[in-house]
């Protein structure tokens, strides 16, 4: 006989991803200014960031409609860009390298469930992109997921399993598809 799900079981009691006032005080600050498709200043972004315990970089460009979790699970580096409608869901930490690029609507998922467990218990897995890695418009990066220096995700693909450094993946899950060379 198969089991069924049953999410009046679900509790997630063990994760604490800090106090309750300060979720609530980031929740408005997300809406207002990060959400905002009329905020369109990076500079004040990146001070509210810092100001929410995330380390960021110099030159950093945060274009309007970004969605981040929790700041003070979050580190990028310098000169990185985070494009409209990007979802930072760090449920875990994410480390973003310098010179990095997330494209439009692209998505760092740190959570996930248990789908052979009955209360369909949360997972958390923390993610790093490193140096110089672009990840595509409306790509999805899946928690425990490293994406290797000057790695690139392209558009639309599912990245499932570490990314060597690089190279390029494309696809449901993404696969390998060729090696990336820089012209200096």
């Amino acid at each position: 006989m198969q089991g069924k799900t049953d999410l009046s079981q679900f509790n997630n009691d063990w994760y604490q991803p800090g106090s309750a006032i300060k979720r609530a005080l980031w929740y408005i600050v997300n809406v207002l200014f990060f959400i905002n498709p009329l905020m369109p200043i990076s500079g004040l972004k990146v001070a509210l960031l810092r100001l929410f315990g995330a380390k960021v970089g110099a030159g950093v460009v945060i274009k309007p409609v970004v969605n981040i979790k929790y700041p003070w699970k979050l580190t990028i580096g310098d000169h990185t860009w985070i494009g409209e409608k990007v979802w930072i869901d760090n449920l875990g930490v994410v480390k973003i390298g310098a010179n990095a690029c997330l494209s439009q609507g692209s998505m760092l998922l740190c959570g996930n469930h248990n789908y052979k467990k009955a209360a369909f218990d949360l997972m958390v897995g923390d993610i790093t992109i490193e140096d110089g890695a672009w990840i595509g418009a409306h790509s999805v990066v899946c928690p425990g997921v490293t994406c290797g220096s000057h790695s690139i995700l392209a558009v639309n693909s599912v990245a499932t399993h570490d990314l060597e450094a690089y190279k390029i993946y494309q696809g449901n899950p993404a696969q390998f598809v060729r090696n990336r060379e820089i012209n200096t």
